[in-house]
């Protein structure tokens, strides 16, 4: 390991922070979005039967106790529970746009560190054929191909690392993303169903019937 980190240059060490940058950033977010994954279904339906039974502080309470940005959603529709159907539409909007941040956090540093590391890798290949053939020009006499091969072995060493570096990180950004598109799904479908719930309970009200009362027979004898 060191040998190489030698042998490719100071643009190794730039390579290898990257490495440990993304490696970083993967752990972090694999460890986030563990935490803060719910199984959306089971936690509506508990919802929904303290919704049902109008029971919104108890409700309030158990999204509160929730870490999770589905949890945060419903939290701010349940808090607002007697607005109208479009301003409770409203409120979730904004608060699933509140929670994408959340999410997307430190990925454009990792998409940073997909594009960067070949490129470092082919700029340190470049560098150290310049400085290969320099050193060959500045030769007097006859030159062998054993030290123009060894020259050139030492300046791909940067584009291996980089592309050691850039592939892993590429691949670890698309599973991140995949992540975040399915958590921002379940937080559209959270703050559809929330909606639908506090509305549809709450339009359910007894009817009231109004009894007209009947005439006395007497009173209508008088009027005929």
């Amino acid at each position: 390991m060191i040998d190489f980190m030698q042998k490719g240059g100071p643009i190794m060490w730039l390579i290898l922070a990257c490495s440990v940058l993304a490696g970083a950033i993967f752990l972090e977010r694999v460890t986030y979005f563990h935490r803060v994954s719910l199984r959306v279904g089971e936690f509506l339906r508990g919802l929904g039967l303290l919704i049902e039974n109008k029971r919104f502080s108890d409700a309030l309470h158990e999204a509160a106790t929730v870490r999770a940005p589905v949890a945060r959603v419903v939290h701010a529709a349940i808090l607002r529970h007697e607005a109208p159907r479009a301003e409770l539409k409203d409120i979730v909007q904004e608060a699933g746009q509140l929670e994408v941040p959340r999410l997307e956090r430190r990925l454009a540093m990792l998409a940073t560190v997909v594009f960067t590391a070949p490129l470092l890798g082919l700029l340190g290949t470049v560098m150290g054929l310049i400085e290969a053939f320099t050193n060959l020009s500045a030769q007097t006499g006859y030159t062998s191909l054993t030290d123009l091969s060894g020259g050139v072995y030492q300046a791909l060493i940067t584009t291996a690392a980089g592309l050691v570096v850039g592939i892993p990180s590429a691949v670890a950004y698309g599973y991140l993303n995949s992540r975040v598109n399915t958590l921002m799904h379940d937080l559209e479908r959270a703050g559809i169903e929330i909606v639908n719930l506090i509305c549809d309970h709450r339009s359910k009200s007894p009817e009231i019937i109004d009894f007209i009362p009947a005439e006395k027979p007497g009173r209508r004898q008088q009027s005929e």
